[in-house]
């Protein structure tokens, strides 16, 4: 058996969505903080991430996240997320995923019934809080970064759709929100491809004449998420298709889109803190989400979420590239 690569990864999925963890074969990513080391992967190292999340070793909806050495001192690790759209500032079902990983496999410490994990992020300090029976991960709540509205109740002309209504926030990636009527279509896993059509249009319109910037996070200056929300939805309980560029959907209820409904319900006074928020996925899973704080974010008034979830390992494997393989940074299909 020839091969010039070895990765070893822990497979695991969050609610339904994939993330696969890779835990030896990378080595220390360049930079003197987490997002510097996310921007020299993104320049130097991409073919890395096209490797593991492209097919044939992954698919069009794979998710992953890279295990590093901590950049500051309050933190057990450091993480990288990739996944087929790009370098991500923050994932939230990756989290949960990473979390339950270093717990099932004893990378960390286990204690029960809770196992604290400090993580050095992108987006910044993210605290995962496992419960953990009989050595078992059980569920995963984060704390995730402050998370705000960018803009609320605007709009904005998408060609083949005319005038769209949306708010923009941000839970650690930022997050177009549109109510699914507000595109004609129906929540409905038959109508994805037209859903998804919808959602990659908003994503060009919004990005060319409207893009969002984040004030501290470099690199954080686009929208490739759009969060359909599905009729009857409110601040108990929110159904959703999250459409995600270059044109797949999340399987999972998604941690940081959660992040951001909730920080827009909150703006419009609808959603109190200390109250539990349900947010389902396309699949029907769901995460539970809660706020548990009022801060702000370069002078713009925010929130500090929680979100709890659940991850279950599928599997672990070493990645190889064979130097005859036609496709080393694999393909997209």
């Amino acid at each position: 058996m020839r091969t010039n690569r070895v990765i070893s990864a822990v497979d695991s999925h969050t609610e339904g969505m994939p993330t696969r963890v890779v835990t030896g074969g990378v080595g220390v990513i360049p930079g003197a903080t987490m997002n510097e080391k996310r921007l020299h992967f993104m320049e130097h190292l991409d073919d890395l991430r096209l490797f593991l999340m492209n097919e044939p070793r992954g698919h069009a909806a794979m998710s992953g996240a890279i295990l590093q050495p901590p950049t500051r001192p309050d933190c057990d690790w450091g993480v990288v997320y990739i996944e087929v759209s790009g370098c991500l500032p923050m994932c939230g079902h990756g989290t949960i995923g990473v979390a339950t990983v270093l717990v099932e496999t004893g990378m960390v410490e286990v204690v029960e019934p809770v196992t604290e994990i400090r993580l050095d992020t992108p987006a910044g300090l993210v605290i995962a809080r496992v419960a953990v029976s009989d050595g078992h991960a059980d569920s995963v709540t984060i704390e995730n970064v402050p998370s705000y509205v960018e803009a609320l109740d605007t709009s904005i002309a998408v060609p083949g759709y005319g005038t769209i209504p949306y708010s923009m926030a941000f839970g650690g990636n930022f997050y177009a929100m549109v109510d699914l009527d507000a595109v004609g279509l129906p929540f409905d896993r038959t109508r994805q491809q037209e859903i998804v059509t919808a959602g990659l249009a908003i994503m060009a319109a919004i990005n060319e004449s409207a893009p969002p910037r984040h004030p501290f996070i470099d690199g954080v200056d686009h929208c490739h998420h759009v969060e359909f929300i599905a009729p009857g939805s409110d601040a108990a309980l929110s159904r959703h298709a999250m459409a995600i560029h270059p044109g797949w959907f999340d399987r999972s209820p998604c941690g940081t889109g959660t992040s951001a409904r909730m920080a827009e319900l909150w703006a419009r006074g609808e959603l109190a803190l200390d109250t539990d928020f349900v947010n389902e996925s396309f699949i029907g899973s769901r995460f539970v989400g809660r706020l548990i704080a009022e801060t702000e974010v370069d002078g713009r008034p925010a929130v500090v979420p929680t979100i709890t979830g659940r991850a279950w390992v599928t599997g672990t494997a070493q990645y190889m590239l064979d130097p005859s393989d036609p496709f080393p940074t694999g393909f997209q299909f």
